[in-house]
């Protein structure tokens, strides 16, 4: 008996896969500073709780395939505020966001397929892909000039016979990119030229710094037809363990066939459901003190690593990611000595090894994806216990 290709082409998250070397360091009694994944430390809003202890029904349900008609109607008004006018048939509520990716593949691509994406991009892209019979074709961006991607001599270079679409995350995961609607109009522009669709991961939305404007793709109703946008309650709200996101479009043959899997899959969680909802009614002020917090933490963390020699990284426009080159060869070899080898009075830290979140083969492999999702002060520390490492490191007679 053998696993599919398919499967067998699949790589682990390298967000995730070291993560069974970290708690063994963390039995040992190891303080690991986490700055591997996206999983923020701000408080969920009371809201969410609040909503899920006040329903009280006799038996938990099955909700309808498309969502709670609550939970689509706060998700109207919330998009009505940014300029976006929606309808119940243009939202299908998914379990997380992923699962709106999964399906949105799912339903575009056929075998051998391509979809363009400027890499570094989030990791789990090339898996949604290879589930769906596709791949990524790699748009190359530079942290030169912070990762722009949105020029048309780029993309028409990236441009493959089997493209059939062009994913975007913005802003960006790994990179912090931020996509203005200028640049917006030139990928819808790029894809109406050449008949393909375009999939906005914009979960990240609000999450954008020095005076840069939210901006999505929803808002330019001249290209609704191609437009697929993804969101999800996770990073906006801190409620990463909810699981809700939604799919949504304007577009009703794409829609009909959301459904047919959403259908297929019965239902996401009620229960979350009822609390996504409540979250949509948080104020406005809530947006702007977890921007400003998140912004006082890029600001931290970038001033600390700009004093470790050798250190690469611009600062980064939105999300509460960064990708940072490091002086040395192969940034897994050196996690696996910082999570195995080193300790500072009984801490270290932990980044993801950014290779994985490249198609091109071979590129990233002195690069690292941080999460600046920790407290000011911790993320201090974690920034001197990597320069700390990289002396340790680089004692040994490693590159």
């Amino acid at each position: 008996m053998e696993l599919s290709k398919r499967v067998q082409e699949m790589q682990f998250s390298p967000i995730r896969k070291f993560n069974p070397i970290a708690i063994e360091a963390e039995q040992k009694g190891k303080k690991v500073y986490h700055l591997n994944i996206g999983q923020p430390d701000i408080e969920t809003p009371p809201e969410f709780m609040e909503a899920i202890r006040a329903y009280e029904p006799k038996v938990i349900a099955y909700g309808e395939s498309g969502g709670l008609p609550e939970l689509q109607d706060a998700i109207i008004g919330y998009y009505k505020k940014i300029g976006v006018d929606l309808e119940r048939k243009n939202i299908i509520v998914t379990t997380g966001g992923s699962e709106a990716l999964m399906m949105s593949f799912l339903n575009i691509l056929n075998e051998g397929d391509q979809v363009m994406m400027a890499e570094p991009f989030y990791t789990n892209y090339n898996t949604f892909a290879l589930e769906a019979g596709g791949s990524v074709a790699p748009i190359t961006a530079s942290a030169d000039d912070g990762y722009q991607y949105a020029k048309r001599e780029l993309l028409e270079k990236s441009l493959t016979p089997n493209t059939k679409a062009i994913a975007c995350i913005s802003p960006g995961n790994p990179t912090g990119n931020v996509l203005t609607l200028d640049d917006m109009k030139v990928i819808c522009e790029f894809a109406k030229d050449h008949d393909l669709w375009v999939m906005a991961d914009e979960v990240y939305r609000e999450f954008v710094y020095d005076g840069r404007k939210l901006a999505s793709f929803g808002q330019l109703s001249e290209y609704a037809d191609r437009v697929i946008l993804i969101d999800s309650v996770s990073k906006r709200f801190s409620a990463c363990g909810a699981r809700i996101g939604c799919v949504i479009s304007k577009n009703d043959e794409f829609m009909s066939g959301i459904m047919k899997m959403a259908q297929g899959r019965l239902c996401s969680s009620t229960i979350d459901q009822i609390g996504a909802a409540a979250l949509y009614s948080v104020p406005d002020s809530y947006y702007k003190a977890v921007n400003e917090e998140y912004c006082a933490r890029r600001d931290t963390i970038h001033a600390e690593l700009m004093k470790i020699p050798g250190v690469v990284c611009q600062k980064p426009g939105g999300a509460f990611y960064m990708t940072v080159k490091l002086p040395v060869e192969d940034a897994e070899d050196f996690l696996m000595f910082l999570l195995t080898e080193f300790d500072d009075n009984g801490e270290t830290v932990m980044y993801a090894p950014a290779s994985g979140f490249y198609a091109t083969k071979g590129i990233g492999k002195d690069e690292i994806r941080i999460a600046y999702i920790l407290k000011k002060e911790d993320l201090k520390r974690a920034a001197e216990l990597l320069g700390l490492g990289l002396k340790a490191y680089k004692a040994k007679g490693n590159k």
